[in-house]
């Protein structure tokens, strides 16, 4: 099932993700349907706020990046009730975009290595270091769990340049190809 995509302006975005637990109703479906959704859309990560839940889940597969990041190859992955318990390295300035904020693509600096404890859909414990670009899309996902969206990373000036922007996305004027829905 292909869910519709929660658009900039959603209260959803804005909550801090509950944990979920082994027995969560359908888990292993909502993940297919999750990154059925994230393929459909276009995109190499969705977090669970992004379709309307507020639980902390995300996926994601950074394959089609890998000609460009050769260690994408082969990164397709759910992460449940995830912790980045470490964040290493030098800070880099990377173009972000973001599923629910259609066609607007920013500079955001972020760390580039990290270290992440989470179950995976077999509620298996892991507890893994990622650098580069993966640990990029998993600081992005990661954030919508604590309702924060790539454009509160901004400076106060970008995000005052962007304001009229960000109102107009939340109010429906962009266009996207995929199912979304707008907060009312």
């Amino acid at each position: 099932m292909i869910y519709p995509v929660y658009i900039y302006g959603s209260p959803v975005l804005r909550k801090v993700a509950q944990d979920i637990t082994p027995d969560y109703p359908n888990l292993k479906q909502l993940i297919s349907d999750m990154f059925e959704t994230m393929y459909q859309s276009d995109g190499i990560g969705l977090a669970a706020p992004q379709i309307g839940l507020s639980i902390r889940l995300f996926v994601i597969d950074g394959t089609a990046l890998e000609e460009d990041d050769p260690a994408l190859k082969g990164f397709k992955k759910a992460f449940i009730n995830a912790q980045i318990i470490e964040r290493l390295d030098e800070m880099v300035r990377y173009s972000e975009g973001c599923l629910s904020i259609p066609n607007l693509h920013e500079e955001v600096e972020r760390e580039s290595k990290i270290r992440i404890k989470y179950v995976d859909e077999n509620f298996q414990p892991h507890e893994e270091v990622y650098e580069g670009m993966a640990a990029r899309i998993i600081q992005h996902e990661y954030d919508h769990l604590d309702g924060i969206m790539f454009t509160d990373r901004l400076s106060a000036i970008r995000k005052q340049l962007l304001k009229s922007k960000l109102t107009a996305i939340s109010k429906g004027k962009f266009s996207a190809e995929y199912k979304y829905k707008i907060a009312k």
